[in-house]
């Protein structure tokens, strides 16, 4: 509905998922979401289904019968469940998806195909793959094809849109003039019969130069493309010139200070690359 937001946090010993809701037309105060408070452990990359019921999110809990390790030793998609009165019950993981130490970073459709990536277990290069839904339960995943798994590229961290006609990813290894050197984020477009486009690189606006592609979004209405990305605005710049105690606490405590921020445009730049996916094609 528009009326709630979780986005991933990491701060010092701190890396898990806030929540703000929209009440009377105001957003709360972003605070840590009830499934993701046992600070033992990590959290993050949180996607809710379709009809907002139903979040599942990275953590490195330990799967039923092994101990818990340290930081990122274990990482498995956990989901919860809305209760009837708003709140979420306890996680669980689903075995079908989570088949070794490494995956990640799920993403549905309206259909709750689940999006995910997930590493190899012998070369440990992340692969994206998808699972369907048949009676409820998951069919067990599928490596997505070559034109998005590249040889010679690294591709992790994708959305999914809820019509299943693109998909966006963070990709390292393709040349890239804008922003080369790092991850730059791309899209993908699927026609009817299941075929995947070549990769199109977003522009200047969302492959910032110096900032390495981690993470997008497109709000459920289809018209907002959210995404992080690393920026340092000329202020902070200036006030590293002078490292003082309060210009380090100001420049922490601030915006664009060469961490990940979250920015938000207009959702209309994904239908002019596919104009420029079709070109390609042809």
């Amino acid at each position: 509905e528009g009326d709630e937001i979780y986005f991933g946090l990491l701060t010092g010993k701190q890396i898990t998922i806030m929540c703000s809701k929209l009440v009377n037309g105001v957003w709360t105060e972003s605070e840590v979401a009830p499934f993701a408070i046992d600070d033992r452990f990590f959290y993050l990359e949180a996607s809710l289904s379709p009809d907002g019921n139903k979040i599942s999110f990275l953590s490195t809990f330990p799967p039923k019968g092994k101990e818990p390790k340290p930081r990122w030793t274990y990482q498995n998609i956990w989901t919860c469940e809305r209760k009837i009165d708003g709140s979420w019950c306890e996680p669980y993981m689903d075995t079908v998806i989570n088949q070794n130490d490494a995956q990640f970073y799920p993403s549905f459709t309206k259909n709750e195909t689940i999006y995910f990536t997930m590493d190899n277990p012998d070369t440990r290069k992340p692969e994206i793959y998808r699972s369907r839904m048949s009676a409820e339960k998951y069919l067990p995943p599928e490596k997505l094809p070559a034109v998005i798994n590249r040889e010679g590229t690294t591709i992790y961290n994708t959305f999914i849109s809820r019509d299943e006609d693109f998909l966006i990813a963070c990709i390292d290894g393709i040349e890239n003039e804008l922003n080369p050197g790092v991850a730059n984020y791309y899209v993908f477009f699927r026609d009817e019969n299941d075929n995947w486009s070549e990769p199109v690189s977003f522009g200047p606006e969302i492959n910032i130069k110096g900032s390495t592609a981690t993470s997008a979004s497109v709000s459920p209405d289809g018209k907002y493309l959210f995404f992080a990305a690393q920026k340092l605005s000329d202020e902070n710049r200036l006030l590293l010139k002078n490292k003082t105690l309060t210009n380090l606490i100001k420049i922490s405590n601030s915006v664009e200070n060469g961490n990940y921020d979250i920015y938000w445009v207009d959702a209309s730049v994904i239908d002019s690359l596919k104009e420029k996916a079709i070109e390609t094609s042809n």
